[in-house]
């Protein structure tokens, strides 16, 4: 018979919010982590997102906050939570929000981006937990308009994107400004050899919990690729969404100028769509995150940067417009569909360059995923090319990124001065 929440030892404001949100059965982590994290023991979770590690941390640092009641502090948090980009920062806030209304606590985030008045206005007020992007945490503590020596409790969620985005320096000096005394979360989706050393450092003899090995994709997303010359890959999308089943749909990109393009074109052709990149506002990509999940935009197209804290029920499909030159890039990408427990689909579009990126997805994820040759774009020069290694495929993919394209009429003049070419260098994320 499986574990209710009612079952486990969470109190009773957690339950009632808990009955309120209709969650009734813990997933693994959850089942797993809650007990651990309550009796007070440090914890190193090797967990996907997409598994219910959100609720697995913000229940029982609520409940133990909630039984040693203390007078808050301005600018003295007592739970930090720290997390790698904005949108994951404010869905874990709105978790915290959620999962205690019924307890008489305050949540704050913080993230750069935007103005920092109302950051600095929540942090004057007091918090009970806090929710920090690196870069804001350390530019508010320069500051003085925050401290973390009176920091309870501490949570490094996505260690390893952490890590892909450059933070580790940032979390190397955010350390030493902690209690030395304090419980001790940490969670990573990968457990790459900088992590591990990282999370020896941090942690004190740790329970550890693997609710998914390192590099598996989710059991229940149906996996197919579709081999198809590039310069027919939009045409393929518009094909595919023209099948109302695909109702909720992210579509992932490298490029931002190229989440863009895929935009217009879907646009153009009836499908209501929007980006998320890097180069969006922080307002832009709230806006459409919220589009996107109440289904007034039917699908998102996304840069694995941007991509991260996505955390939206009820998504259907995965594309993945361009394969990712990394495996653990690709399960982060599926794992979007699927979420805790449910069905999804993730299609990937291949050319022959990147059926070296598809081998080595494979190869790492021990799965082989099933060729879809069922649609009128099938190419079977790139589903017969070889594999090459790759580093080689990679080089090849953005040096054609970086070639302008054909023009008409003969070579073009300069337009002066040695300006380097707006195809020089794409921007990513």
């Amino acid at each position: 018979m499986a574990l209710k929440f009612t079952d486990m030892d969470l109190i009773a404001p957690l339950q009632q919010a808990l009955q309120a949100t209709g969650y009734t059965t813990p997933t693994p982590i959850q089942e797993q982590a809650i007990p651990v994290i309550l009796s007070g023991q440090d914890l190193l979770g090797i967990a996907q997102t997409g598994t219910g590690k959100t609720a697995a941390f913000c229940l029982p640092i609520i409940q133990i906050l909630h039984g040693r009641p203390l007078r808050r502090e301005p600018r003295c948090p007592r739970a930090l939570i720290l997390t790698p980009t904005r949108e994951l920062a404010i869905q874990i806030h709105k978790s915290l929000v959620t999962y205690g209304h019924f307890v008489p606590q305050k949540y704050a985030v913080i993230f750069g981006g935007v103005g920092q008045g109302n950051q600095v206005r929540d942090l004057a007020q007091g918090t009970d937990v806090l929710v920090a992007t690196p870069g804001r945490l350390l530019d508010l503590i320069q500051q003085k308009y925050l401290r973390l020596d009176k920091v309870e409790i501490f949570v490094l969620d996505e260690a390893d994107r952490m890590l892909d985005m450059g933070f580790l320096r940032d979390i190397k000096k955010i350390l030493p400004l902690l209690h030395g005394r304090r419980h001790n979360l940490f969670f990573s989706a990968t457990m790459p050899s900088e992590i591990q050393g990282l999370s020896s450092s941090i942690l004190k003899n740790p329970a550890k919990i693997e609710v998914t090995p390192p590099a598996t994709t989710v059991e229940k997303i149906a996996q197919t690729v579709m081999f198809v010359e590039k310069k027919e890959k939009l045409n393929l999308l518009v094909h595919l969404l023209k099948d109302h089943d695909l109702n909720k749909v992210i579509v992932f990109v490298e490029m931002k100028f190229f989440a863009n393009k895929v935009v217009e074109k879907l646009q153009a052709n009836g499908i209501s769509a929007a980006a998320i990149h890097g180069n969006k506002s922080q307002g832009a990509r709230q806006r459409a995150l919220e589009d996107f999940s109440l289904d007034r935009t039917r699908v998102l197209v996304a840069t694995d940067i941007a991509s991260r804290g996505i955390d939206i029920d009820g998504i259907s499909h995965v594309i993945n417009f361009e394969l990712p030159n990394v495996a653990e890039n690709y399960v982060h990408r599926i794992g979007r569909t699927a979420r805790a427990g449910s069905v999804g689909d993730a299609i990937s579009f291949c050319t022959s360059e990147e059926k070296s990126y598809l081998a080595n997805i494979e190869k790492v994820t021990k799965q082989q995923i099933a060729v879809n040759v069922d649609h009128p774009y099938h190419s079977e020069s790139a589903a017969r090319s070889s594999v090459m290694s790759v580093g080689k495929a990679k080089a090849q993919i953005e040096g054609q990124r970086r070639s302008p394209p054909a023009r008409r009429g003969g070579p073009r003049r300069p337009s002066g001065g040695g300006n380097r070419s707006r195809f020089s260098r794409p921007s990513r994320g």
